[in-house]
C-alpha cells in the first residue's frame, strides 16, 4: 500500500531513469521531485525535505555516497539506493553511511515500490504494555514522538534503526531471531537478507551503546539473533 501523498525525491543522472521513475512513482500515487546530480539534490533538500530519497551512487559533482553522508548529518528521512554497483563492499558502505535499503540496476519497478513502501513505514508497532517511555539502561524511547535519548542526550536514528530498537526495547530480554527482526522491520520478502540486519544493528550500537565493541544492552545471542537487556550486567 502506498503512503498517501508521500513526496519522493529521485536523484539520478540518467534522463531515461528519471523519466521512468517519475512515471512509475506518479502512477503509484507518490509526489515526485527529481534531481540530476548531488548538488542539485542538496539545493532541493534545503527548500523542503521530502518523505523519502531514492538515490543513484554514480552522480556528477557530489556522488551518491557523499550525498547520503550529508543528508544523514541532519536528517532521518528514508533513503533507498538505486545503483548499478552490485559489489558487497559498496552496499555495506552505503548502509553504513545510513541508507535504509539498496536496489541494484537493472531493477524491477515492483521490487523498488515494495522496498520504498517498507522504507516509508514510519509508525512504530503498537505498545502492548501501555508505557509512554520504553527504557533499557540509559536508553529511552518515546513511541509517541519517536524520540530516542541516551543519558538524556537525544540521538539521531534512521527509520530502520528506530524500528529495530522499538521492536526489541518493547519486549526486554526477549530473544528475537534474525528472521523475526527481518519480518517485523523489513517485511517477509527480506527474511534471507541477514547482512542488512547485521549492518543496521552495528550502526545502532554505535549510537546507543557506551562501547559498541562490547555492547551492554543490545546483545547478540550467538547463532540465534539479538535481545535488549534492560539493565547493565
Amino acid at each position: 500500500m502506498t503512503v498517501p501523498g508521500a513526496r519522493v525525491m529521485v536523484v539520478d543522472d540518467e534522463p531515461d531513469i528519471l523519466r521512468a521513475l517519475r512515471a512509475s512513482l506518479g502512477h503509484h500515487g507518490y509526489q515526485v521531485l527529481s534531481a540530476a546530480n548531488g548538488r542539485e539534490a542538496l539545493e532541493l533538500l534545503a527548500q523542503g525535505e521530502p518523505d523519502a530519497l531514492v538515490v543513484d551512487l554514480g552522480l556528477p559533482q557530489i556522488d551518491g555516497l557523499e550525498l547520503i553522508r550529508r543528508v544523514r548529518a541532519t536528517s532521518s528521512l528514508p533513503i533507498v539506493v538505486l545503483s548499478v554497483r552490485d559489489d558487497e563492499r559498496t552496499k555495506i558502505e552505503a548502509l553504513d553511511l545510513g541508507a535504509d535499503d539498496y536496489v541494484t540496476k537493472p531493477f524491477s519497478v515492483q521490487e523498488l515500490m515494495a522496498r520504498l513502501r517498507a522504507a516509508l513505514r514510519r509508525a512504530p508497532p503498537g505498545d502492548a504494555s501501555g508505557r509512554s517511555v520504553l527504557r533499557a539502561g540509559p536508553i529511552a524511547l518515546e513511541p509517541e514522538t519517536r524520540r530516542v535519548t541516551v543519558d538524556g542526550r537525544e540521538v539521531h536514528l534512521t527509520p530502520i534503526e528506530y524500528d529495530l530498537l522499538r521492536v526489541m526495547i518493547g519486549q526486554p530480554n526477549k530473544v528475537f531471531t534474525h528472521r523475526m527482526l527481518l519480518e517485523r522491520v523489513w517485511g517477509g520478502a527480506y527474511t534471507a537478507a541477514a547482512h542488512y540486519l547485521h549492518v543496521h544493528v552495528g550502526n545502532l550500537r554505535r549510537k546507543v551503546e557506551p562501547n559498541p565493541r562490547a555492547p551492554r544492552y543490545l546483545v547478540t545471542e550467538p547463532g540465534v539473533g539479538y535481545r535488549i537487556r534492560p539493565d547493565e550486567p
